[in-house]
C-alpha cells in the first residue's frame, strides 16, 4: 500500500496537465488512474466495513442460540444503539472532508488536520455521553410504540449494558478516517479483523459463562459489544502511536487548546449528515418496530434478512467513503476534472458490485440464511420462509442502494450536506414509510408490504441524489 496521502489519493503522475499535475499523457488515461486510486482506497475500507458487519453478525449467531425472542429483543435494542451511535459517527464524520480538502490545498496540513482530528474526538466524547443518556429512555420508548413487554424488558436490558461502547464507538471511527485519509486504510482493516475475534470471545465467555464467568445470556452479548468498542479505540491509539508517518501529526498535541471555528464548521457540515443517518436509519428502524406488531415471527425473519442486505451494502458503502476523500481532495485542490472524475469512478464501481450482492441473494438465498440460522430446525421453518421472500426485494434494491450510498458521499466531498438531507427526509419518510405502513398493516402482504415500502425509499433516494450530483455545476456546488 502507499506510504502517504499524496501517494495514496494523488492522482497518478500519469495524470495529463490539464488536470494540473506534471504528466506524461503516453501511459495512464485520467480515467483509468482516477479508477485506480478509488479501488485502491474503497477495497480496505470495503473490506474493513465487511469485518465490522461480521461483528453484528457474530452477535446474530450467538443471541439466536438463546432463542427467537432474544433475538427479537436484541433486534430492538441494537435497532437504537445503532441508530444513536451511527448518527453520532456521522457527526463527527465531517471530519473526512474537512481533511481531505485541507490535503487537497497542501496549506500547513499537519496542523490543519492535528486540529480537525481534535475538535471531531472533542465532539466524539461529548455526544457519546449524550447518547449514553439518550438510550436510558429506550425501553419507555419500546413500549410506547406498542412492542411485546416481555421483549421490550429483554431489549432494555440488552440496551443499558451497550451504551456504555459509544463514546468509544464514535471516538474509534474518527481515529479510522484519519488513518484513512493519510493513507493507511489497511490499519482500520487489520483492527476491525481484531475486533471479530475479541467480540465473538467475549460473546462466547459471557453469555455461556465459560472460564468462570457468570452466565449472563442476552446481557452477556452486550457487555461483549463494550469491551469490544474499547478495545477498538486503544488498537488505533497504538498504531497511531506507533507508525512513523502517522505519528508527526501530534495528535494528543495540545488536546486542551480549543478551536472554535473549526467546532463550528465540523457541526455545520457534521450535522447534515447526521440528520441523513437518523433519517435512513430511523427508516429501517422503524421497518423493525412496524415488524414487532405483525408478529415475532416476522421480526426475527426481518433482522436476519436486513443483516444479509447490510452485508452486501458494505462495499457501496466503503465506495462512498472513498468517494467522500478523493472527491474532497480534489474540492480541495479545485480541481473540477479532478472531482467529475473521482465521483464518477465512484459511481461505476459501486454499480458494478451491487450486481454481485442482488445475484448472489436471488440465486442463493436459503444457503446465505443457513450462515445465521439453522435452516433445518423446524422451529425455525416459518421464519425461513418469510426472510427468504424479504431477501427477493433487497436484491432489487441493491443497486438503488449502492447509488444513494455514493452519491452522498461524493455529495460530502464536495461539502453539501444540507439538501442531501432534505432529500434523505422526504423520500425515506414520505413514499418510504409511508408505503411500509400501508402495506405492512393494512393490506395481506404484511412484513412482504413493509419491505416493498424500505425499497420505495432507496429509489426516491437514490434517484434525487444522483440528480443533484450531475448538476453539481449549474448549483454551483465546484470550487473557484
Amino acid at each position: 500500500m502507499p506510504q502517504t496521502f499524496e501517494q495514496a489519493f494523488r492522482p497518478s503522475a500519469s495524470w495529463p496537465i490539464r488536470a494540473g499535475f506534471m504528466a506524461d499523457q503516453t501511459t495512464l488515461d485520467p480515467w483509468r488512474a482516477e479508477l485506480g486510486a478509488t479501488l485502491r482506497l474503497a477495497a480496505p475500507l470495503a473490506l474493513a466495513n465487511l469485518l465490522w458487519m461480521a461483528i453484528g453478525t457474530t452477535d446474530v449467531i450467538f443471541v439466536a442460540m438463546l432463542g427467537q425472542r432474544e433475538l427479537a429483543a436484541s433486534s430492538l435494542a441494537v435497532t437504537q444503539y445503532m441508530l444513536i451511535s451511527w448518527s453520532l459517527t456521522g457527526l463527527t464524520g465531517a471530519v473526512a472532508p474537512l481533511v481531505a480538502a485541507e490535503l487537497g490545498r497542501k496549506r500547513h496540513a499537519v496542523r490543519e488536520v492535528r486540529r480537525s482530528v481534535r475538535m471531531a474526538m472533542w465532539l466524539a466524547l461529548a455526544t457519546g455521553l449524550g447518547g449514553i443518556a439518550l438510550c436510558g429512555l429506550g425501553e419507555a420508548f419500546m413500549l410506547l410504540t406498542g412492542q411485546d413487554p416481555e421483549i421490550s424488558r429483554h431489549a432494555g436490558s440488552f440496551l443499558s449494558i451497550i451504551r456504555w461502547a459509544i463514546p468509544a464507538m464514535v471516538g474509534a471511527s474518527v481515529l479510522r478516517t484519519f488513518v484513512s485519509a493519510l493513507g493507511k486504510p489497511m490499519l482500520a482493516t487489520a483492527i476491525t479483523a481484531m475486533a471479530i475475534g475479541i467480540n465473538a470471545l467475549g460473546n462466547w465467555v459471557f453469555i455461556f459463562g465459560h472460564w468462570g464467568a457468570p452466565a449472563l445470556g442476552l446481557e452477556g452479548s452486550a457487555l461483549a459489544s463494550v469491551i469490544t468498542s474499547y478495545a477498538t479505540l486503544a488498537a488505533y491509539g497504538l498504531v497511531i502511536a506507533a507508525d512513523r508517518r502517522l505519528r508527526r501529526y501530534r495528535l494528543l498535541g495540545n488536546w486542551w487548546r480549543s478551536e472554535w471555528q473549526r467546532m463550528r464548521e465540523m457541526i455545520r457540515i457534521g450535522l447534515p449528515i447526521a440528520c441523513i443517518i437518523i433519517a435512513e436509519g430511523g427508516f429501517f428502524s422503524s421497518a423493525a418496530y412496524l415488524m414487532g406488531r405483525i408478529g415475532a415471527a416476522q421480526l426475527a425473519a426481518h433482522t436476519v434478512a436486513l443483516q444479509v442486505a447490510a452485508l452486501a451494502f458494505q462495499v457501496p458503502f466503503g465506495v462512498g467513503q472513498a468517494a467522500t476523500i478523493r472527491v474532497g481532495y480534489h474540492y480541495g485542490a479545485a480541481d473540477r476534472e479532478g472531482v467529475r472524475l473521482a465521483g464518477n469512478a465512484a459511481l461505476w464501481t459501486a454499480f458494478a458490485f451491487s450486481f454481485v450482492g442482488a445475484g448472489i441473494m436471488l440465486l442463493f438465498p436459503r444457503a446465505v440464511l443457513s450462515l445465521y440460522v439453522d435452516i433445518a430446525d423446524p422451529a425455525n421453518a416459518a421464519m425461513i420462509a418469510l426472510a427468504v421472500q424479504y431477501l427477493g426485494v433487497a436484491a432489487l434494491f441493491q443497486l438503488f442502494d449502492g447509488i444513494q450510498a455514493v452519491a452522498a458521499g461524493a455529495l460530502r466531498g464536495l461539502q453539501d450536506t444540507r439538501m442531501p438531507m432534505a432529500i434523505a427526509l422526504f423520500g425515506y419518510w414520505l413514499p418510504g414509510f409511508g408505503l411500509s405502513c400501508w402495506l405492512g398493516l393494512f393490506t395481506p402482504l404484511g412484513g412482504l408490504g413493509v419491505w416493498i415500502g424500505l425499497a420505495a425509499g432507496l429509489v426516491v433516494v437514490a434517484v434525487l441524489l444522483l440528480h443533484r450530483w450531475r448538476r453539481r455545476e449549474a448549483l454551483r456546488l465546484l470550487p473557484g
